[in-house]
């Protein structure tokens, strides 16, 4: 008996027994076969493909420890080389084998991978300290940033108060060079004759 469930690109059956599956005499297992990331309910596997295989996808099975019932993923026309494993039950053993696919069958499988979710209170708490990590960098990042600004705002009220000390040193000069500029000019001026005419010289 068969169970179907599709996400995205990837197939997933679940069955009471291994699925039967045509193994390609020249293609290899995949090997490192790792779990990067787990969680409660959510887990991601990751493997690495012998070179010079011709892989076109790849199938994982996911069993319970000491349960019979198998999940099966099945993914093609990918060069991917990680899945994420959903719907997980917390606190709950997981034993996960990996084989790569070609167009002419699937490899033999990867040695098992075993793991362990954790607690949903466990995984809470591991969000908690990274929020916390997060908000200590965003409170350094935002302490550099105000005393950046600081400076800024400092070196403008000072170029701004050099300014207005130059504008009132000419402002209070102007007078002076008004009654130099005045003096100068009637030093230089011609005297005016209140009779006018011509002065003629006696002979």
């Amino acid at each position: 008996m068969w169970g179907i469930f599709k996400n995205r690109k990837c197939l997933t059956l679940f069955s009471a027994f291994l699925p039967v599956s045509l193994f390609a005499d020249s293609l290899s297992p995949p090997v490192n076969v790792t779990i990067k990331e787990v969680k409660a309910n959510f887990a991601v596997v990751a493997w690495d493909i012998p070179e010079g295989d011709p892989v076109i996808g790849f199938a994982i099975t996911q069993q319970k420890k000491d349960v019979r019932m198998l999940r099966f993923i099945q993914e093609v026309n990918t060069t991917t080389r990680t899945c994420a494993l959903w719907d997980l039950e917390e606190e709950t053993d997981y034993i996960v084998h990996v084989q790569s696919v070609s167009m002419s069958g699937t490899s033999p499988l990867s040695e098992p991978l075993r793991f362990r979710t954790p607690k949903e209170a466990e995984t809470q708490a591991s969000k908690n300290e990274v929020t916390m990590e997060e908000v200590g960098q965003a409170t350094q990042l935002r302490a550099g940033e105000l005393i950046i600004i600081v400076v800024v705002l400092i070196m403008w009220a000072g170029v701004i108060a050099l300014f207005c000390r130059q504008y009132d040193i000419i402002k209070d000069n102007e007078p002076n060079n008004n009654k130099d500029k005045a003096k100068n000019s009637s030093e230089c001026s011609t005297p005016e004759h209140p009779t006018g005419g011509l002065l003629r010289s006696k002979v």
